[in-house]
């Protein structure tokens, strides 16, 4: 019913819609579907693709931000304070990595595709949060998206997943700063989805396969799935949670070492 949403009222701010596939896509049909008012922000060269859908969701504020400049975030956060008044969710669903840094061994990682890997996926994270902290002077909730290559390796994640485990080490340290201020700040780490993102890995189909075979729900994850658990971690439902990854990956995450069919009685 309308007026019913747990997210009524609330207006969230989020960057990283690419395209109709991305996770941030799922995210923001699902605030959208539980009353929020969404605000987007993002990379100049995703506009074609991105704006249609955030206008579709009946969004006004939609700017571009370079993440890797401290004064296009802060100009966007001045614009949104004129615009918006005030935000209660913040969402970042940004990442990259230079695709040479996705292939063949992690230590053949250039300094530059080091740098550049965190300072988009990581730091980013915390210029954010500076700039989003005085929009949200009833407290909040700041939601980023991780990977289960954050604390295992997986193969071709390389650098990514060195910056995500930077990524979830934000988390908690922005949800130390930020609690006193009412502000949770949460991650959600996905299982693999056939993202923009994602195409730049290199044997991403078969790892699909393999993620299904696996997981103990037996199916890979959608963004609609990720999607939901960011609404339910956005809303006062979860206003007890913060500094946590919580995994939305079929279950992935717990299984140790896959035992073959055959040994499985012996």
């Amino acid at each position: 019913m309308p007026g019913m949403g747990m997210l009524d009222g609330k207006t969230a701010l989020i960057f990283g819609l690419s395209n109709d596939r991305s996770l941030a896509w799922g995210i923001s049909q699902a605030l959208h579907r539980e009353g929020a008012k969404v605000a987007f922000s993002y990379a100049a060269v995703m506009e074609k693709r991105m704006r249609p859908l955030a206008e579709s969701l009946g969004a006004t504020f939609i700017e571009p931000c370079d993440v890797a400049s401290d004064e296009e975030i802060g100009a966007v956060f001045a614009k949104a304070r004129r615009e918006l008044g005030t935000i209660d969710i913040l969402i970042h669903s940004i990442a990259f990595a230079r695709g040479e840094d996705l292939k063949g061994r992690f230590i053949d990682t250039s300094r530059d595709g080091f740098l550049l890997a965190h300072n988009i996926s990581a730091y980013s994270l915390l210029g954010l949060a500076r700039a989003a902290r005085p929009l949200m002077p009833q407290g909040g909730a700041i939601l980023t998206l991780t990977y289960y290559g954050a604390e295992k390796v997986v193969p071709k994640y390389n650098v990514m997943g060195v910056a995500k485990a930077s990524l979830e080490a934000t988390v908690r340290y922005l949800a130390a700063d930020l609690g006193h201020e009412g502000i949770r700040v949460n991650a959600i780490s996905a299982g693999p989805i056939r993202t923009l993102a994602a195409s730049g890995i290199s044997g991403f189909r078969g790892y699909l396969k393999s993620f299904a075979d696996q997981a103990p729900l037996h199916r890979n994850v959608t963004i609609d799935d990720v999607g939901a658990t960011a609404a339910f971690l956005c809303s006062p439902g979860a206003g007890a949670i913060t500094g946590e990854v919580l995994y939305v990956d079929s279950g992935y995450n717990i299984m140790g070492m896959e035992v073959p069919e055959e040994s499985a009685e012996s």
